[in-house]
This record gives structure tokens, C-alpha cells and sequence, in this order.
């Protein structure tokens, strides 16, 4: 009976691990697509005149203002896919979680 304790608590180790990560990972992308953002809150802002930069890597350079507010466009519909898929294997995992956690329940109250 205990051996199937320790095996059921090592899963629930592996899938709670599984979902500090997928947390994690959502709370990045969440501050990327924040960060995205911001940056097209500001380019809009902006006159078609005015000089617009963009970072690459140690320098900036100087981009048209249509052509950087489409990347970023781009950028955040795909950062905003990645956070529902994140979302999603988030709340699978926090259900996984929830079921193993009643069988360990189940099977400590079975060995008690």
C-alpha cells in the first residue's frame, strides 16, 4: 500500500511541477503581450512624421512607424494564442491535480 503512496505522491511532484512551469511560462508571455502593449499604445500616439526606433539587439534603428506597428500587431496575436494555450494546459493540469490529489486522500484513508 505504500508503495503506491510514494508512486502517487511522485506523479502529483511531477504534475505540480509541470504546472509551476506552465505558470511560469504564462506569466512571461502575459508580460511580453503587456510590454507589446504598451509599445502600440504609444506608436499610436504617434504622427505618421515622427522618427520611430526599435531595439536590435545593441543598437537602435530607426524604422517606418507602419511597418514596426504591424510587427507588433503580429507579435501580439501570436503571444495572445500562446497565453490561451498556456491557459488551457494550466487548468488541465490544475484538474489532473485535483484528481490525483483525491486518490491520494483515498488511498491514505484506505491505509489508515
Amino acid at each position: 500500500m505504500s508503495k503506491n503512496l510514494d508512486e502517487l505522491n511522485q506523479q502529483y511532484a511531477n504534475l505540480y511541477q509541470q504546472w509551476q512551469l506552465v505558470v511560469m511560462q504564462k506569466e512571461q508571455f502575459v508580460m511580453q503581450l503587456n510590454e507589446v502593449e504598451n509599445a502600440l499604445n504609444e506608436i499610436s500616439k504617434a504622427k505618421e512624421e515622427d522618427d520611430i526606433y526599435k531595439i536590435a539587439g545593441t543598437i537602435m534603428i530607426k524604422k517606418d512607424k507602419r511597418e514596426v506597428e504591424k510587427e507588433l500587431k503580429e507579435l501580439k496575436e501570436t503571444l495572445e494564442l500562446r497565453v490561451k494555450t498556456l491557459e488551457k494546459q494550466e487548468k488541465n493540469l490544475r484538474e489532473k491535480l485535483a484528481e490525483m490529489q483525491k486518490k491520494i486522500v483515498k488511498v491514505q484513508g484506505g491505509a489508515g
